[in-house]
């Protein structure tokens, strides 16, 4: 099913600190998660962001933390963030079904999120450009997991235009002028 503007919601996973700047091209990803979170804002899509273990691994990288703001982190232990029940309780509270998920790290973190997700109903696509480990292979393994247990692989691009839908309006310029 296409992404849907008005069932969709955005999860960013665990993008700390020391743990972000060892990941598999870490710049490219943070600049790509900047311009997926700043879409997002733009299309008025609710974000949801996670931190594992905030008082060990430190807070989300400052560029990402300063657009996610005003939203506030939910803070977790499990690597799952539907393992946390603040977490199943704003998935819950948005009434969205459609997950687009993005982060670190592709194989555990993410990967149980998505797992977890898709045995609960959600409907979800993985940034493939949007998530990393910290070797290529493991975020190969990664998505490739997610893609048998049914998620849909996507990227930045592909997920704005598709929640856009039409080359046109007020909207769709703001995009461009994001992308370019």
């Amino acid at each position: 099913m296409s992404l849907v503007k008005e069932q969709s919601v955005l999860v960013i996973v665990d993008v700390q600190g020391k743990l972000a700047s060892i990941m598999s091209g870490s710049e490219g990803l943070i600049g790509r998660l900047g311009l997926l979170i700043e879409g997002a804002k733009l299309l008025e899509i609710p974000i949801i962001w996670l931190e594992q273990l905030p008082d060990k691994l430190g807070p989300t990288v400052e560029s990402l933390a300063t657009k996610l703001a005003p939203e506030q982190p939910i803070a977790k232990s499990s690597f799952s963030g539907y393992g946390d029940e603040a977490f199943r309780q704003r998935l819950s509270a948005e009434g969205r079904t459609q997950v687009i998920l993005a982060g670190i790290e592709t194989h555990v973190c993410v990967y149980q999120t998505a797992q977890d997700l898709l045995e609960n109903n959600y409907e979800v696509t993985v940034v493939a450009d949007g998530v990393s480990s910290r070797s290529e292979t493991n975020k190969q393994i990664g998505l490739q997991m997610m893609t048998q247990r049914g998620a849909k692989l996507s990227c930045v691009e592909s997920v704005l235009f598709e929640l856009q839908q039409k080359a046109e309006g007020d909207l769709f310029r703001g995009l461009i002028k994001l992308i370019k």
